[in-house]
């Protein structure tokens, strides 16, 4: 089960997600930045909507470990799975199969913005002034 570090994680979204990352972005107002991130390495099986808020984390059931292990021939590296708000009328089940994940804190800025201070970083989608 992933543990987060105190903090308002109220609003979660998809930061990034290809073959090699899925980056899960989170904080009290994303407009700007967010201040924690879920990285998964090697994502096998993403289930979880682009946008949701408060996220409550829980240790897989045993039909959801049966049913990824069946679909992919062996047990992921790391199975997540949480219920969310995600704008119905009831919370969303999510299941994210990966190879690990790591927990990342620290200010990544979702505009573009010159001077970084130490630990601080631009959201992977933000280009700065000129590049395409």
């Amino acid at each position: 089960m992933v543990e987060l570090p105190d903090g308002s994680w109220w609003d979660w979204d998809v930061v990034s997600c290809d073959a090699g990352e899925l980056r899960l972005g989170a904080g009290h107002d994303l407009t700007y930045s967010h201040g924690l991130e879920l990285v998964f390495s090697d994502p096998l099986f993403v289930q979880c909507p682009t946008a949701f808020q408060d996220p409550v984390f829980r240790a897989p059931r045993p039909d959801e470990i049966e049913a990824v292990t069946r679909r992919f021939g062996e047990a992921p590296g790391i199975l997540v799975s949480f219920e969310a708000e995600a704008g119905g009328v009831e919370p969303v089940t999510c299941l994210v199969a990966a190879g690990g994940v790591e927990v990342v804190q620290g200010t990544v800025f979702r505009y573009w913005r010159g001077a970084l201070e130490p630990g601080e970083r631009h959201a992977p989608r933000v280009r700065s002034p000129g590049q395409q």
